[in-house]
């Protein structure tokens, strides 16, 4: 992996987007797949990409359709069905678990393969191939194909285009907002374990947040969804310097703060403020549940980039 290239792929993320949504408006990919008409939608994945698959899922499914997620390592996994699709998600193209699950599926549940790499092994014999269009991420970690692999999901779950290129302005004022937020965010998280903490629609956020900690600083961290946090994460805020970045939306951000307060914890707000919290940091549209989806984790990879960067330059990577 590559530091300086990690940063390049983040800071690439707006124009990424852009040129996807341009591509897939000009040539229509995606046309006649209509999963709000399914009966029953599977989304298989690892990693960051069943990270993304969660996200959608949960779109599918509020939008009345049986949309399941699961990791393509599950032993016992959905049965495929002539009235089923199924969704195989890769970028690499080269997941072995993935590519197995939907193997199992082909010739009876209708496939698609998701991929940064269209003549991969995952594409082998499925209906349709969506591309990613990412290029090739230098750092070596899935940043820039993530936020695409989102996009293409909500583009296939019938979210208007024009309403998924709404993130672009939110990515840019990010990226270009650093001075602002980014030294005190990196500089707590600099210290131990670090959790981030997200709504139910967004634990991919939360989850891929994390990722982005682990994998690129190396530091020991985790994702829990907001409500869910009051009833398995609480405890570690017992722990002295617990330190967690909230990204905002859920009823019970409330009681998260509320510990917090109790047990001298830090909280990061990421989105609307809230008492108490030792920063709070905006960006355009972080009131729109589809922009932070798309835009919010960016944010994330930032500090882990920046952070990356500082344990070089100290030695202290493992």
């Amino acid at each position: 992996m590559n530091q300086p290239a990690f940063h390049a792929d983040i800071l690439a993320e707006p124009a990424a987007l852009t040129a996807l949504l341009d591509a897939y408006a000009a040539e229509p990919p995606h046309a006649g797949i209509d999963l709000l008409g399914a009966r029953r939608v599977v989304l298989l994945g690892m990693g960051s990409s069943y990270f993304a698959a969660h996200a959608a899922a949960v779109a599918l499914r509020a939008r009345g359709v049986d949309a399941h997620v699961e990791l393509a390592s599950a032993a016992t996994p959905m049965p495929p069905s002539a009235d089923t699709i199924t969704i195989g998600i890769s970028a690499s193209g080269g997941s072995e678990e993935t590519i197995e699950a939907l193997r199992r599926h082909r010739g009876t549940s209708r496939t698609i393969a998701i991929t940064n790499v269209p003549e991969s092994a995952i594409a082998e014999g499925v209906d349709t191939v969506l591309p990613l269009l990412c290029g090739e991420e230098g750092g070596g970690i899935a940043c820039r194909s993530y936020l695409l692999t989102l996009a293409v999901l909500q583009l296939l779950c019938g979210t208007d285009p024009a309403a998924i290129r709404t993130a672009v302005p939110a990515l840019e004022g990010i990226i270009g907002t650093t001075d602002a937020w980014l030294d005190p965010l990196v500089t707590l998280l600099d210290d131990g374990a670090a959790y981030v903490i997200a709504p139910w629609e967004r634990l991919s956020s939360a989850l891929q947040g994390a990722l982005m900690l682990r994998e690129a600083p190396r530091i020991p961290a985790d994702g829990c969804e907001t409500g869910d946090w009051l009833h398995v994460d609480v405890y570690l805020s017992k722990h002295p310097n617990y330190r967690a970045v909230l990204l905002r939306g859920s009823r019970y951000d409330e009681g998260v703060l509320d510990w917090a307060r109790q047990r001298a914890s830090s909280i990061v707000a990421i989105g609307a403020p809230i008492d108490d919290a030792v920063q709070a940091i905006r960006y355009p549209g972080d009131d729109d549940p589809l922009v932070q989806l798309l835009a919010e984790n960016t944010i994330l990879e930032l500090a882990a980039c920046e952070l990356w960067a500082r344990r070089i330059s100290t030695d202290r990577m493992p």
